[in-house]
């Protein structure tokens, strides 16, 4: 089984490191782009905070690669 990671801003994606995901803080729609690009291998799930999937959508340029499953938070 994969493992799950959680993008976008602090406040939204702390507290999922307690659940074992792996959590990266993302403040703006750069930083977003920049975490989709480092995600690690073997991350199967990632949870996007609203604004980070608003910001992935906005920038068809990203590298499609690995097909990851993605889920969007309430807002």
């Amino acid at each position: 089984m994969g493992r799950v990671a959680a993008l976008g801003e602090r406040a939204r994606v702390a507290g999922l490191a307690l659940a074992g995901a792996v959590v990266l803080v993302a403040d703006g729609p750069a930083a977003v782009r920049r975490g989709w690009r480092s995600l690690p291998d073997g991350i199967d799930l990632v949870i996007l905070t609203p604004a980070a999937a608003e910001a992935l959508e906005q920038d068809p340029g990203l590298p499609a690669g690995r097909r990851r499953l993605t889920i969007v938070m309430p807002p």
